[in-house]
């Protein structure tokens, strides 16, 4: 299961909505506008995440570096997505879409015949996003974190950090990537000179 969508259905929001330090600058997204898909347009790495769900737990140790295009249909409601994960040291390569639900700033994936859903959370710089799940009980609630730079600043990082602290995980929960493993590179580069190619022929 893609590491973007190894979540289950969530509803944070009354969470979010507590008097805590932490969740003072959470941004939750609704409704999501055409402008909110324009802000996630172009290439986003996955920074690293936090999940009690113990499969998706798995999934995410799994996955040693990730980075992915997000192209916004407007008239469709929809993101589509290249996705690019290293796993034991391969490239992984998906293409597929991203569901958008505008009025409650949800998104959704379809992956082994389940729609999972998830939050959007933005940051008050849009320089990177969360993605928030699954808020039941203390259970299967996670988060994961993105930014347009492999490499997050220590303010950035602390945004991340607070999400985590208010949600109830704990800092040692964090499983972070390493750019420095990514394997995808070549196959990126085949992807652009590929699409550079159709561009011209067009």
């Amino acid at each position: 299961m893609a590491l973007l969508w190894a979540l289950a259905v969530l509803s944070l929001l009354p969470l979010l909505d507590a008097q805590s330090p932490e969740c003072a600058n959470l941004m939750t997204v609704a409704p999501i506008t055409n402008a909110t898909m324009d802000l996630l347009s172009g290439k986003w790495f996955y920074i690293g995440s936090a999940f009690r769900n113990p499969e998706y737990n798995k999934s995410a140790r799994a996955i040693q570096a990730a980075f992915f295009y997000l192209e916004p249909r407007h008239a469709e409601d929809k993101l589509i997505t290249r996705e690019y994960q290293t796993i034991e040291d391969k490239c992984v390569y998906n293409c597929s879409f991203i569901k958008i639900y505008r009025q409650n700033g949800t998104l959704s994936k379809v992956e082994s015949d389940r729609e999972h859903f998830v939050d959007l959370l933005l940051s008050k710089h849009f320089r990177t996003f969360m993605l928030a799940a699954s808020w039941n009980g203390t259970k299967n609630v996670g988060v994961s974190f993105y930014a347009d730079k492999p490499e997050v600043t220590q303010e950035q990082k602390k945004e991340f950090l607070d999400v985590i602290k208010c949600i109830g995980i704990q800092e040692s929960e964090i499983i972070y990537t390493d750019e420095k493993k990514d394997a995808c590179g070549p196959l990126e580069k085949q992807h652009e000179e590929e699409r550079k190619k159709e561009t011209e022929a067009s």
